[in-house]
């Protein structure tokens, strides 16, 4: 009897998320294309895969890119309505298509949302954020405003099954904007007391490539129209973040408490909120999503490709300055008497 034809998919970005799905979907039997903007193939890249240059916005790119169509599309790296009106003139040449958004999406009831925090104060979120939470109004202003115009573009407008796939804060291999940066060079360069505002205990939802990719793959090989939180499969605290991290390199990481918010940048890591934002999972498990990894189980892996990437030369990440990194600020306030 003949094999049946391997079903098709096509990968934009090869970023974190991008290697992840395509490692998940391989393994699934997919016949993949990933289209990414550098020339030529990524070192350690598996053989199966083809790897196409893409300059997305350039008149007719992705027609090109796609061909005589595929079974699914996965856009790792969608951000405008402008990428979503793109998908929605080839919607007749894909199966599916899966785009990556935000949680940075959701607002309050008052219409707060993390990126107007500063100005607003942070959000008054529910213990479990449902995918009925509202979001912020679509918009060119920021991120959050951005992702959801692409998500409005796509929900409304593409005649093709449509999820959109609202992770938090991600972490995996070949990051260039690892999180964890924050705990690894600290305990590198030999740090092992660390102040931590809002006595680290507040939970900011984390989402492990590995798991993105997963719920990739499911969306993919049961198309449909929905919005889908994916995130790991317990929310942990910062201080639980930092004694993963602490565990991959067996350094034994002390926390120093900061009752409220960084003294400046002091204590201010990159999960740094004053009150939890967690997600709740249910759409996804219902769909049969389940979890392949736990926050412990990949950080390992993030860790050592953010070492190797400082190691050759690349700045890790962008965001954090020198500032997130006064040792000398932070020694002057752990030394105040309590």
């Amino acid at each position: 009897m003949e094999n049946a034809r391997a079903r098709t998919a096509l990968i934009l970005g090869y970023g974190q998320i991008g290697s992840a799905v395509a490692r998940e979907m391989a393994a699934h039997g997919w016949k993949l294309k990933v289209a990414r903007r550098s020339a030529g193939r990524p070192a350690l890249a598996p053989a199966a895969l083809e790897f196409v240059q893409l300059e997305r916005d350039a008149p007719d790119a992705l027609a090109r890119v796609l061909g005589q169509g595929v079974d699914a599309v996965v856009d790792t790296v969608a951000y405008t309505a402008e990428h979503g009106r793109q998908w929605c003139s080839l919607a007749q040449d894909i199966g599916s298509l899966t785009v990556i958004s935000s949680i940075s999406v959701y607002c309050d009831e008052q219409g707060r949302s993390m990126d107007q925090a500063q100005g607003r104060g942070f959000p008054a979120f529910p213990a479990a954020i449902t995918e009925d939470q509202p979001c912020i109004a679509p918009g060119d202003d920021g991120y959050p405003a951005r992702k959801a115009a692409l998500e409005q573009v796509l929900l409304e407008e593409a005649t093709c099954p449509v999820s959109i796939l609202r992770p938090g804060a991600i972490h995996g291999e070949q990051s260039r904007q690892p999180r964890e940066w924050w705990f690894i060079k600290r305990i590198l360069d030999g740090r092992r007391r660390v102040p931590l505002a809002y006595a680290g205990a507040v939970r900011f939802h984390t989402s492990a490539a590995a798991n993105v990719a997963a719920l990739c793959r499911l969306t993919s090989e049961r198309p449909g129209t929905r919005t889908l939180n994916i995130v790991d499969p317990v929310a942990l605290s910062v201080r639980e973040i930092g004694a993963c991290v602490a565990a991959v390199y067996g350094a034994d990481l002390a926390i120093f408490p900061l009752a409220g918010a960084p003294v400046g940048t002091v204590g201010q890591s990159p999960w740094c909120i004053p009150s939890d934002m967690v997600m709740a999972m249910g759409r996804a498990e219902a769909l049969g999503y389940r979890p392949v990894a736990a926050y412990g189980d990949a950080i390992a892996a993030v860790c050592r490709s953010a070492e190797a990437m400082a190691q050759s030369g690349i700045a890790l990440p962008a965001y954090l300055g020198p500032e997130f990194f006064n040792y000398a600020a932070e020694d002057a306030i752990m030394a105040r008497p309590s």
